[in-house]
């Protein structure tokens, strides 16, 4: 005899049936134990004494539903998400079903439809895992940078973005910087401490910041590098970006780490400055990695030395270039930048020159190498409506708003003269009615004294007569 699956009301409708086959119960009662009528409890009995017990259990337990939509409903359907919606989901595709191909059918009834058909998976079993990656073996050989913005000062500061530069292969921090946002000048000064210190490593790996990559890759302008991509470029240091934060776990597990730890050093040593924060950051880090490093599995550092420092500060810059108006003038970041008029100068107009724009604010126009004379015609100094922010750069530019909307003059509220807000309802009209009343009173000859009589009909206290005289 094989396995009968039963549900726990089937069990209990058993019990109930021997009880009442063995005289224990009543016909009646047992009716209403079951919750069944008298007339269905004595076609179950009649059963059970036939077929004994397997004959309580449903008959049409595994199998289909007499309510199920026709097989050539299902294939129809299935041929057309497969078609058109490969990508949707089921509740989406279900209203593209009804909206575009009147075919009516529940999102629950599509949704194991395409899990049969293997078109849609839950998102547990979507799910993707991150394979553990094994350390690099050389110092150097890989630094993954990241961002973290966070109230590192609590509540006696706003809050701000740590940069770090972690390596891959000892998780030893090799450079920290406090800065009020992530910005490729502010990965520009910690990039140029980091070369400083340590050399030129092999690569560096991040995420998919617009600082490291360009959004867009079909963009019609630029060569497709950024800013920060081009100064690895030139100091021949590859770029990498990770597809996932877990890519990067190094970085991510640094920051929490950070944000527990580093957080309540700076409460007890009383810091609440981004400067005096950068002044106590190197007793941290070495503390941090005597704690927290682990040796590398080579020896070998892959750290190439700098050449030299001076064209350092030429590279770790934003460079563009820009075109010369007939006028020798430079349009540049809401500026217009006059070149000064002289034998090199006055060559260059329809021509292309290169513009310097350095972390410390310094800004120089070159052309072949050679720097310009210039200045500056004029510079919004405002945000400008509707203007375009990058969300990690948000804070630091509504802080700047603040300012400035603070520092603004308030407006004024002792002007001299009448205002019509504080004037009577019906002032206007009375004078009006008053003025015409003298017009009329008036005789022609003497139009020329019109302003004079307009002026002395103003006062309230005097008749119309007097007023023509």
């Amino acid at each position: 005899m094989g396995l009968v699956l039963m549900s726990k009301r089937e069990l209990n409708r058993l019990e109930v049936l021997a009880r009442l086959d063995g005289g224990k119960l009543t016909p009646l009662a047992a009716a209403d134990l079951m919750r069944l009528t008298l007339r269905q409890t004595y076609r179950l009995l009649k059963r059970y004494r036939h077929d004994g017990a397997p004959s309580i259990a449903n008959q049409r337990r595994g199998q289909p539903s007499n309510n199920r939509l026709p097989d050539a409903v299902r294939d129809h359907a299935i041929a057309l998400v497969r078609e058109h919606y490969p990508d949707f989901g089921p509740t989406l595709a279900a209203e593209k079903l009804a909206e575009r191909h009147e075919l009516y059918v529940s999102r629950e009834t599509l949704r194991g439809w395409m899990r049969q058909a293997g078109i849609w998976l839950p998102r547990a079993e979507r799910k993707r895992f991150q394979q553990p990656r094994h350390r690099r073996e050389h110092l150097g050989e890989l630094i993954q940078i990241d961002g973290s913005e966070h109230r590192w000062f609590e509540d006696r500061a706003p809050p701000c973005t740590l940069l770090v530069f972690i390596d891959d292969a000892t998780s030893t921090l090799m450079e920290l910087r406090f800065v009020a946002s992530e910005s490729t000048f502010a990965y520009f000064e910690t990039l140029k401490s980091y070369l400083l210190q340590h050399g030129k490593p092999v690569a560096f790996y991040s995420d998919k910041h617009s600082i490291f990559r360009v959004s867009n890759e079909d963009a019609a302008g630029g060569d497709g590098m950024t800013q920060f991509g081009r100064a690895l470029s030139e100091l021949n240091i590859e770029i990498l970006c990770a597809n996932s934060s877990q890519a990067k776990g190094r970085v991510e597990r640094a920051h929490q780490t950070l944000q527990d730890r580093l957080v309540k050093e700076l409460r007890l040593a009383g810091i609440s400055s981004i400067e005096a924060a950068n002044t106590f950051l190197p007793a941290f880090m070495a503390d941090y990695n005597r704690r927290f490093a682990k040796a590398p599995a080579s020896e070998r550092d892959l750290h190439r030395p700098m050449g030299g420092i001076d064209w350092l500060d030429d590279i770790l810059c934003w460079r563009e270039q820009r075109h010369v108006s007939r006028q020798l003038v430079v349009n540049y970041n809401r500026m217009k930048l006059m070149l000064r008029p002289n034998t090199t100068t006055a060559s260059l107009a329809g021509k292309s020159i290169d513009v310097y724009d350095f972390p410390d604010g310094r800004l120089e126009l070159r052309w072949k190498g050679l720097p310009l004379p210039y200045s500056a015609f004029d510079k919004l100094q405002r945000v400008s409506h509707a203007a375009i922010v990058e969300n990690k750069r948000l804070g630091e530019v509504l802080a700047w708003i603040k300012e400035q909307q603070d520092g603004a003059p308030p407006p004024r509220g002792d002007l001299v003269g009448p205002r019509r807000s504080s004037q009577k309802g019906g002032l206007l009209k009375d004078r009006a009615d008053r003025l015409a009343q003298i017009e009329k009173s008036q005789k022609p000859a003497r139009l020329a004294r019109r302003r004079c009589d307009m002026g002395v009909s103003a006062a309230s206290g005097q008749a119309p007569s007097e007023a023509a005289e």
